[in-house]
């Protein structure tokens, strides 16, 4: 069966001879689950930076990673933790989407909790096995930033960074990037991961699908993994 993945949006077979082949070394690959705490998923009035369009991913991303774990692909959870102090945010140079994003949503209740290590914020709704990883020091869009992510990828010999959680138009799109500037192979679970709307979770879709590597299905990727995806591509002669 072919694969198939996205390209600005629009899903059309996966073409041989582009590169992709190696996105799909599942020995050498990691997911890394961003953001999936109760500080943005939990149904509490008082969650401090609520998104509510990632409440329904953490099922599907808890099986989706419970096969890939079986296929020998690593899990890495990112989470955001802010020091009590508020020296990491309030109290030094704010984040800005502290400024935009409560003219967009209205004000949020509670944010000044958001992250804050050793409240129930920080805890993560997706499950952890006992072999995943949990990388705890985000602070900032990035999953990168100020995190050991990358020290941790290395040493765990990750070559392909899958990314899935929320939110799909700044976290997502930020750790994208960092992960293919510092020349990680991208792939983004198009099925398993939200943005603050509609339109900016397809204009981020869009972005990485030209700039940071693959955007693809779950289903597609779990199949390219279980095949080494040699055997699911299309020669480009087939698609002229």
């Amino acid at each position: 069966m072919t694969l198939y993945h996205y390209i600005y949006e629009t899903r059309q077979p996966m073409a041989e001879g582009v590169g992709y082949e190696p996105y799909f070394d599942a020995a050498h690959s990691a997911i890394v689950c961003v953001d999936m705490h109760e500080g943005h998923l939990s149904e509490s009035p008082d969650c401090p930076c609520p998104a509510p369009r990632g409440r329904p991913l953490v099922e599907p991303i808890n099986r989706f990673n419970e096969v890939a774990r079986s296929q020998g692909v690593k899990v890495i959870h990112v989470k955001s933790t802010l020091r009590k102090s508020g020296a990491d945010d309030v109290k030094g140079i704010p984040s800005a989407w502290r400024l935009g994003f409560p003219q967009y949503v209205g004000e949020i209740r509670n944010v000044k909790e958001h992250a804050i290590e050793g409240t129930v914020w920080t805890e993560l709704r997706t499950h952890v096995a006992a072999e995943d990883e949990i990388v705890s020091s985000k602070k900032r869009l990035s999953a990168f930033y100020p995190t050991d992510l990358d020290f941790l990828l290395k040493q765990m010999d990750v070559k392909v960074v899958v990314l899935v959680g929320i939110m799909t138009d700044c976290c997502i799109l930020s750790t994208a990037f960092d992960a293919s500037n510092r020349n990680y192979r991208v792939v983004t679970v198009r099925d398993l991961v939200a943005g603050t709307n509609d339109d900016l979770e397809s204009a981020a879709l869009k972005i990485m699908s030209l700039n940071t590597g693959l955007v693809i299905d779950s289903s597609d990727l779990l199949r390219g993994w279980a095949r080494g995806g040699q055997s699911s591509f299309v020669e480009l002669k087939q698609l002229a």
